[in-house]
């Protein structure tokens, strides 16, 4: 019965046409049969009252023409229902294939355009080219204005971005600020960089949205077929390496592929993936830098340094591996485990020896980092006047809302706070008063310079700088205890390069008599 229900349905106008049709015979049969029977009435025998040739060729010819009409009616829905289908069809492709913002091409029609090209190797002498750009500043026009004139700003890239290439040449928008270009058959470097130049040159104009001017900057990757790579995902993945080179400059600039930029990946891909196994295997693991009054020369406290020792030799210096650890997030938890460590050190030391740590800037995205800090020392058993927070003015620079958000606890419950690099940064002054450092520690380039008068100079007035806002003056890479150019500056206290395990910091403190190595 559903069949049939749904038969009905799908040809429901056919049937109402036929429909029709029919009542309109069977009308002009009836009445043709009565006016047969009106004017032979009582001349004609009842047997021979049928309905006469003219009156069926009427019928037919009528018969005829309905059948007629109702067949140009269906031959026109059908050309309309195609019409209607060709449409959906083209605007369908149009949405798999456009880019519905832009107008230009989409993720989807790059790949396949650039699938082609790499089957169609260019001639002796050309390549083909792949453009990755990324558009600098971007987020900031869209959290300042908003996404409306994100989007004019997106709109007007892409009118740049169209008059820079050739014609023949494709712009696709991959989606966000990223955006992409294939250029066939260029007569090698020379002429990507001309193209590359062009659209640098075009969106060195402002933008206007409304009333407001936008400048963007765009970092653009350049990889080439065949000479870089063979394959579609080969050449989008080189040409994404030499964006990331390019946006390094923090300034419309464009990079080629280098395969020198392809082993240093491979070896980046390496290092984390053995800094996951180490963190695994419980490898890293704080080193003690000790810090030392000038005047005395005895400790007044310990830097604890994140370190990765296999087997008892350094695997990788700090400033290579954490910054690995802060792009992959593992910086999160190796700072919680070499807090641990350290805190659990700390603990037996005397009362007056201070634990340093480093805060890095990617720890700041942590919005607990400030609560997490305060449960560790709290875990431990450690004051917290007994801790002290080395953070760079980079940094703060950085993230200034989360350092005030993660730092103002930290100093509400009575954790000092050092102002690392000092020098180095902007604004020392303001941030030094904003935040309400305890101590500011001088740049170790300037302090292994000193024999330099420009550099002695500079030592002498960021301690002076210092002392007059009343915080302790530190110097990062001192010689030694009681070195007496910087002690002549105004630095009361020095940290330099030695490395500690805990049970030589324990040692230290035990031949200045002021820890019991027995105590542990």
């Amino acid at each position: 019965m559903s069949k049939v229900w749904n038969f009905i349905v799908k040809h429901r106008v056919s049937i109402q046409d036929l429909g029709l049709i029919l009542a309109v015979v069977l009308v002009l049969a009836y009445i043709a049969f009565e006016v047969d029977i009106f004017v032979t009435q009582g001349s004609v025998p009842m047997e021979q009252k049928l309905v006469e040739l003219d009156e069926a060729l009427l019928l037919g010819g009528v018969l005829a023409i309905g059948l007629l009409i109702f067949a140009a009616r269906r031959y026109m829905e059908q050309k309309r229902e195609m019409a209607r289908r060709i449409a959906a069809e083209g605007r369908a492709r149009e949405l798999a294939y456009q880019d519905p913002l832009t107008g230009l091409a989409n993720r989807r029609q790059f790949e396949e355009a650039l699938a082609m090209a790499a089957a169609s190797p260019p001639a002796q002498g050309q390549v083909h080219a792949v453009f990755l750009l990324d558009l600098n500043g971007f987020k900031q026009i869209n959290d300042t204005y908003g996404h409306d004139a994100g989007d004019e700003v997106l709109l007007a890239v892409a009118e740049h971005l169209l008059r820079a290439v050739r014609d023949g040449d494709l712009v696709a928008r991959l989606g966000g600020d990223e955006f992409v270009l294939l250029a066939q058959h260029l007569m090698g470097p020379e002429a990507a960089a001309n193209i590359a130049t062009r659209i640098i040159s075009g969106l060195g104009e402002p933008i206007l949205t409304g009333r407001v001017e936008h400048r963007v900057a765009t970092g653009i990757g350049i990889a080439f077929l065949p000479d870089d790579a063979q394959t579609t995902a080969e050449a989008l993945r080189k040409a994404d390496l030499a964006l990331y080179r390019a946006k390094g400059e923090r300034r419309s600039a464009f990079r080629f592929f280098e395969e020198e930029m392809d082993r240093l990946v491979r070896q980046r891909e390496q290092m984390e993936r053995e800094l996951r196994e180490a963190l695994e295997l419980d490898l890293i693991r704080p080193q003690f830098r000790p810090s030392i009054d000038l005047a005395s020369g005895r400790v007044t406290g310990f830097e604890a340094v994140p370190s990765w020792i296999v087997d008892g030799v350094e695997r990788f210096p700090p400033e290579r591996f954490l910054p690995v650890a802060e792009e992959t997030g593992l910086i999160h938890a190796i700072a919680r485990r070499i807090l641990d460590i350290a805190c659990a050190a700390a603990r037996d030391w005397p009362d007056d020896i201070m634990l340093s740590i480093d805060v890095l800037p990617a720890q700041l995205k942590d919005r607990s980092l400030g609560e997490g800090i305060l449960a560790a020392i709290g875990a431990a058993g450690l004051q917290p006047a007994r801790l002290e927070i080395d953070i760079s003015e980079s940094a703060i620079v950085h993230d200034l809302h989360a350092a005030k958000a993660a730092l103002g606890c930290l100093r509400q419950a009575g954790v000092r706070v050092a102002l690392d690099n000092f020098g180095t940064g902007y604004s020392n002054l303001y941030h030094i008063r904003e935040f309400g450092f305890d101590k500011v520690k001088i740049d170790r380039r300037f302090v292994s310079n000193m024999q330099d008068e420009d550099a002695a100079s500079v030592v002498r007035a960021l301690a002076g700088l210092g002392q007059g806002l009343g915080v302790t003056v530190s110097a990062d890479g001192i010689a030694g205890p009681g070195d007496a150019a910087l002690l002549a500056s105004g630095v009361s206290e020095g940290q330099n390069a030695a490395q500690l395990l805990s049970a030589d910091a324990a040692r230290l403190l035990a031949r200045e008599g002021r820890f019991q190595i027995g105590a542990q």
